[in-house]
């Protein structure tokens, strides 16, 4: 094959692989199809801020909501509601969010671009289009919670995902129990999930 054909198969090659690939990395499903939490939910109050904490989303659930199976990735997606009941409002950039298992093992809250980074690292992702990585990490930023708009009576609710990875980055054991603490909120709070 002569010089320029083969520069102009490597374009031709390469034009076809970025425009298949313009889309997420996974197909992350829209934050307002979410359902409402269920009736097992976990909560405390800390004086004037409720907590509500899901139950853990099984394998499949993690499946359907991000076409990712993040617990095998080593990423724990912990649903989270904070509801304003009384008082001055609650600063939330302060809180700090801590987890740790059965074993007494703390685990690293994550924002949701590293999520996303230990996804694909857990995946073998190297080769990608970066504007799908960037529509991907878009759409899980989608599904946290927003932790820098103060709680108040007049943005009384908030709801969303905090990401932790695993203390050694290997996948999510099923069955484990955790403890939730938050602190720097008006009062802090532990609540046991699962």
């Amino acid at each position: 094959m002569t010089r320029p054909a083969l520069l102009l198969l490597m374009l031709v090659t390469a034009a076809l692989t970025a425009t298949s690939c313009t889309g997420s990395l996974f197909k992350v499903k829209p934050v307002n199809e979410l359902p409402p939490l269920p009736a097992n939910t976990r909560s405390a109050d800390a004086s004037g801020v409720t907590l509500r904490v899901a139950p853990l989303l099984t394998d499949e659930e993690s499946q359907e909501l991000f076409e990712a199976n993040l617990p095998l990735s080593g990423v724990l997606p912990l649903r989270l509601e904070m509801a304003f009941q009384s008082g001055v409002p609650v600063e939330l950039k302060r809180a700090r969010f801590h987890l740790r298992d059965s074993q007494n093992r703390e685990w690293k809250l994550m924002s949701a671009k590293g999520a996303v980074s230990r996804i694909m690292k857990a995946n073998g992702f190297f080769a990608y289009n970066p504007n799908s990585r960037k529509q991907f990490e878009k759409e899980m930023a989608a599904y946290s919670i927003d932790l820098n708009t103060p709680l108040s009576s007049g943005d009384s609710r908030r709801h969303g995902f905090l990401f932790f990875q695993t203390p050694d980055k290997l996948p999510v054991r099923s069955g484990q129990q955790f403890t939730l603490t938050v602190e720097r909120l008006p009062q802090p709070v532990t609540i046991t999930i699962n």
